[in-house]
């Protein structure tokens, strides 16, 4: 056997494993991506049920990996709100999963999370 063949017959495994391992490791996405009408869609009813409410608040939609597709923030509400909106959207994408469900992590006592703190907040331990 040549030395050409030696690296084809153990080169040719290793990349099939490398692929399979990769593929293994890759994310799936969180939901389905959102073009900017469709995030002015989804907004509507969470503007208008806020509304009827009395509620002020900030709306922030984010694509699959977290970033910025749609931001509104309706006049009076608190300035820590903007942030708020926008750390939540990210959380959710990039952690695949609500951001309900990363509290009731911490209020469960937070096995296994050392912290987690959203820029501008105290750190949870």
């Amino acid at each position: 056997m040549s030395s050409k063949d030696v690296l084809k017959f153990v080169s040719a495994p290793l990349l099939a494993l490398w692929a399979s391992n990769a593929v293994a490791q890759m994310p799936n996405p969180y939901g389905l991506p959102i073009s900017l009408e469709n995030a002015k869609k989804v907004a509507g009813p969470a503007v208008a049920e806020a509304r009827r409410n009395n509620w002020t608040m900030a709306v922030a939609i984010v694509d699959t990996a977290g970033d910025l597709i749609y931001y509104e923030k309706m006049d009076g509400t608190q300035a820590a709100s903007a942030n708020i909106a926008l750390d939540k959207a990210r959380s959710a994408a990039r952690f695949k999963r609500p951001t309900k469900a990363l509290q009731d992590v911490l209020a469960a006592g937070g096995e296994g999370w050392r912290m987690l703190g959203l820029e501008g907040a105290v750190p949870v331990e």
